[in-house]
């Protein structure tokens, strides 16, 4: 069988390299890849029409392929694929309106019983404004569409709302993802991911663990597609765990199939979890978490393609629990210095070919090769460096260790030196 993975990021990178192990796996594509990725091919992400063509081509070698980014999702990739009768594994594109559409998901929520945050919907920024200004709770501002995990606001007062509006709803910061908004109250709590492979009617849960959302340590400055991760969690014990599946996972997937849309790929959930224990949904993502992914499949012992290939037939429900390894995995994102602003690209990567050891993963997201077959930037998040320990301290000493051997530009790159700090505290 060969493997045909969509998406440029670490995600795509450390979803490769966990498939590549697969017994049943002869060769991996990647579309259109990164600098640390091989048998890259020149197709965009969201030419669905050029990825569907591929595709068809390989129908005798049995491809099977695995969607990681949110875009090709939302445009139908799984529909088109379905259509021509290629296997492919991921939501379609009503399905994965969960996460291309933070109101459907929360009218969704709201019509499951699922806890989630109060909130309202709207498409006029005057409007907004004057329910912001009636608002005594802080508040969170969302553009509704997909804006590569960059289109939520988590305001202090009622000032910064208002910001937040007129540059998503006037200014168009966000583009159309920015048309219509969600405002939320904001939930204050611990935040865990919480993500699962679904073939329409069984859920298995993979192995918990932790984003940090925010550019800067201590959780401070704007939201990013995500600095670090770290899995497991300690905040998800048996007694949550059992939470979020029952009032979460079940409810969700239940509702979806009930509307004759089965959600079929992986199926993430943020969750904030208040004083009591208690799980609130924040977000549902409709693809893997990135950076979440890299840890995660450090740690996985069970054949990734064995699973995948399960939840495509709709088999999971006969397969036994994923196996997992009883260590901690840390990654931490090098990024381009100014992200989530603007920042360099092009910039040669040093330190890549340093001794690392058999704990380390690096990840690549941001890379690719210039002419002169160097690893250079060319993203926000450059990298995700990943490492395993017999705990999380170890685990954050053997990250940091490898993040340190590597470096790019003067001053060019920049990491959070807090990444899973909670963790040892807990």
């Amino acid at each position: 069988m060969n493997v045909l993975i969509v998406g440029s990021g670490g995600r795509e990178h450390a979803i490769g390299w966990k498939i590549s192990q697969s017994r049943h796996v002869d060769k991996i594509y990647f579309a259109p890849g990164n600098g640390g990725t091989f048998e890259n091919l020149d197709i965009k992400q969201n030419d669905i029409d050029k990825l569907v063509s591929f595709a068809k081509k390989q129908r005798s070698k049995k491809l099977l392929t695995i969607v990681g980014p949110e875009e090709p999702l939302s445009l139908g990739i799984v529909d088109a694929f379905e259509k021509e009768d290629l296997r492919i594994f991921g939501p379609t594109r009503q399905a994965a309106m969960l996460e291309a559409s933070k109101a459907f998901a929360k009218e969704l929520m709201r019509e499951a019983g699922i806890p989630t945050a109060e909130f309202a919907i709207f498409t006029d920024a005057h409007k907004a404004k004057d329910y912001v200004s009636k608002q005594s709770k802080p508040l969170v501002v969302k553009a509704d569409g997909l804006a590569a995990g960059k289109g939520v606001v988590v305001c202090d007062n009622a000032d910064q709302a208002i910001a937040a509006i007129d540059s998503m709803m006037t200014k168009k910061e966000f583009g159309a993802a920015g048309s219509r908004i969600v405002i939320e109250e904001r939930l204050s709590g611990e935040e865990a991911s919480f993500i699962a492979l679904c073939d329409g009617m069984t859920i298995m849960s993979l192995a918990s663990s932790q984003d940090h959302k925010r550019v800067s340590d201590g959780d401070k400055g704007p939201n990013t597609g995500g600095m670090g991760a770290y899995s497991p969690a300690p905040v998800v014990d048996n007694d949550l765990y059992d939470k979020i599946v029952k009032r979460v996972m079940e409810p969700v997937t239940s509702i979806m199939k009930k509307r004759g849309t089965p959600f079929k790929g992986f199926l993430y959930a943020g969750i904030m979890v208040d004083q009591n224990g208690n799980p609130h949904v924040l977000e549902f993502n409709a693809r893997m978490g990135d950076p979440e992914c890299q840890p995660i499949m450090m740690r996985m012992e069970s054949d990734l393609y064995e699973y995948v290939d399960a939840a495509v037939d709709g088999r999971l429900g006969s397969m036994p629990p994923i196996q997992w390894k009883d260590q901690t995995a840390v990654c931490v994102v090098m990024a381009s210095r100014g992200y989530p602003g603007s920042y360099n690209k092009g910039e040669v990567i040093e330190g890549l070919d340093s001794k690392f050891g058999n704990d380390i993963m690096i990840f690549h997201a941001g890379t690719a090769r210039d002419s002169q077959n160097r690893i250079v930037t060319n993203g926000g998040r450059v990298l995700g460096v990943t490492a395993l320990g017999q705990n999380a301290r170890q685990a954050i000493e053997n990250a940091y260790s490898a993040v340190r051997k590597i470096r790019w530009g003067e001053n060019g790159h920049y990491y959070r030196t807090d990444i899973a700090r909670r963790a040892i505290v807990r």
